[in-house]
């Protein structure tokens, strides 16, 4: 008793001396000065978690105020540029408003401190953001690499590119437009896109609970050497959702855009939240498991319509209708709901193994340049409304379109186009080809809907068309090609220059491209006209431009 007695004296001494050590240490701890170093990982690790945090939905007080709502958001910041912005194309940009500069943020502040000392490693200078804008993930997405650019240098640098690569093509005569630029170039994209993945895990120790009940479950439910499998819960992970970086599948998880329309990016939030409770798995690409792939909202930019498609790897969707009907009751502003089935190992965002309604008529309604269209899951129509009527317009105008002519679109889509076209002028006669079948099946149905009779479709491929209307002996005074951004191939400009339609009016996504090809028509005995860019995509270095040929 009394060798116990002494042992447990001795342990409880040896216990107070080990808590007065550890108390020491983190006194001394407290005391000790934080270096610069750990402060600075440690603000960054606060804004890689913050960033982090948006994949749950949540709005830290770090993050940038959300701009106004509505379609006019975000008009304050440019109160002004309008006016002359693109004749003068190097006038001055008026100084940012209040409303510009608060929605900068605390926090953006931060991310451009970490991302001059990004580019300091690497021997360069970060580029000051001088426009006012701000967002805590412009480099890390790379979508709109002119953010930090006043407008109104974006569209001056616009044009002098312009100006730049289609001078040597032209002559004295040739007139170079001011490029078209927007009143309020934000939240302009009406088709906005979202992958869904899975992130990290957030509650491992829930899950493993479940699997133990799971096994629990499992060895209860066996009955005469049968074994009735009970559901093992898989870890828990967050939902990502957002757009990938430039050039890549990693996903950069954004609750909001300064492009895209707010009324699409909140949809495309609910859905996020919406799938733990009917338990819907976000796609793993790697694993190829998983059952939301991606969602697409589009907006109608008149009509108000939206349509959401949901693309599943698989057709079984239970208490799909119930998913859809929960998703309109949180977001009222949806038209419809579909379902596209991809279930093949590829890039391809859309897929062509079925599609159903789960909610409304499956489509929805646009008006652009006073025609209705109509727009599915599949349909192109572009992604900036507004800039397009001011593209198609501009196109229409520079075809001089005076009553009679017959008129060739080429490439025509859906023939949103040479509708317009053949919606301009009396008596005028177009023709639109395209080698897509449904999307010709589409031109027809949309000529029908709006009573246009002066026009017709054929598919086919365009270069050979043209050709067979040559040997045929036919004639066409004005061609409307609006190619994809690898620009027309060498055999359909051998079409055109045999042809020879009077006027060629060039549309393109890809200015590069289209110096070259005019520079063959060039060659074949065309002459430069006119040269007009139209900026389409706002912050971004991208610019779309016509041309306007005469034979």
């Amino acid at each position: 008793m009394a060798d116990e007695a002494k042992q447990r004296k001795t342990s409880t001494a040896h216990e107070k001396a080990k808590a007065a050590a550890r108390a020491k240490r983190l006194e001394r701890a407290k005391r000790k000065p934080k270096t610069k170093a750990k402060s600075s990982a440690k603000k960054a690790t606060a804004t890689d978690s913050a960033a982090l945090s948006k994949t749950t939905g949540g709005h830290d007080a770090a993050r940038p105020k959300a701009p106004a709502k509505g379609r006019n958001a975000g008009r304050s910041a440019f109160e002004g540029q309008r006016g002359g912005q693109a004749k003068a194309a190097g006038k001055h940009r008026a100084a940012p408003s209040g409303a510009a500069k608060k929605q900068a943020g605390v926090r953006s502040q931060s991310l451009d401190e970490r991302e001059a000392a990004a580019f300091a490693s690497l021997g360069e200078e970060a580029p000051a953001n001088r426009s006012g804008l701000s967002c805590p993930v412009e480099r890390a997405c790379g979508a709109c690499q002119l953010l930090g650019v006043p407008y109104a240098e974006q569209l001056a640098d616009k044009q002098r590119r312009m100006e730049e690569l289609f001078g040597p093509l032209a002559d004295e005569k040739t007139a170079f437009c001011p490029i078209e630029g927007m009143e309020s170039p934000l939240y302009y994209r009406n088709k906005v896109m979202s992958p869904y993945a899975p992130g990290r895990v957030i509650s491992q120790d829930r899950a493993r609970e479940g699997m133990r009940r799971a096994d629990r479950g499992t060895e209860a439910a066996r009955d005469g050497g049968r074994m009735h499998h009970a559901r093992r819960e898989k870890p828990r992970r967050e939902i990502l959702c957002g757009m990938y970086a430039a050039g890549t599948h990693r996903i950069i998880p954004t609750d909001e855009c300064l492009l895209e329309n707010q009324t699409a990016k909140r949809i495309l939030l609910a859905i996020r939240q919406l799938m733990p409770k009917f338990r819907i798995e976000p796609y793993d690409e790697d694993a190829l498991e998983g059952f939301l792939r991606h969602a697409i909202v589009r907006v109608g930019h008149e009509s108000g319509e939206v349509l959401v498609t949901l693309v599943t790897n698989g057709e079984r969707f239970p208490g799909s209708r119930n998913f859809a009907r929960e998703l309109v009751k949180r977001c009222p502003e949806i038209t419809t709901v579909v379902q596209n089935v991809n279930t093949q190992n590829t890039n391809a965002v859309l897929g062509h193994e079925g599609e159903r309604a789960l909610y409304g008529p499956g489509f929805i309604l646009d008006t652009l340049c006073g025609l209705s269209f109509r727009i599915s899951s599949h349909s192109f129509y572009q992604v900036n409304a507004v800039q397009t009527e001011v593209l198609y317009r501009r196109a229409v105008e520079m075809a001089r379109l005076s009553g009679g002519e017959t008129v060739l679109d080429a490439y025509c889509g859906t023939g949103t186009i040479g509708l317009v076209a053949a919606n301009s002028a009396a008596d005028v006669r177009v023709i639109g080809v395209d080698n897509v079948a449904s999307a010709i099946a589409d031109a027809r149905e949309n000529a029908a809907h709006n009573g246009v009779e002066n026009v017709e479709f054929a598919t086919a491929d365009a270069g050979a068309f043209m050709r067979e209307m040559a040997v045929r002996g036919e004639h066409v005074d004005v061609l409307l090609m609006d190619p994809p951004r690898a620009g027309a191939s060498e055999e359909f400009l051998r079409a055109v220059a045999a042809l020879k339609p009077r006027r060629v009016v060039y549309i393109s996504c890809n200015p590069d491209t289209q110096a070259r090809d005019v520079s063959v028509l060039k060659d074949a005995g065309y002459r430069l006209t006119a040269v007009c860019p139209v900026d389409m995509f706002p912050h971004t270095a991208h610019v779309e431009n016509i041309c306007a040929l005469e034979g």
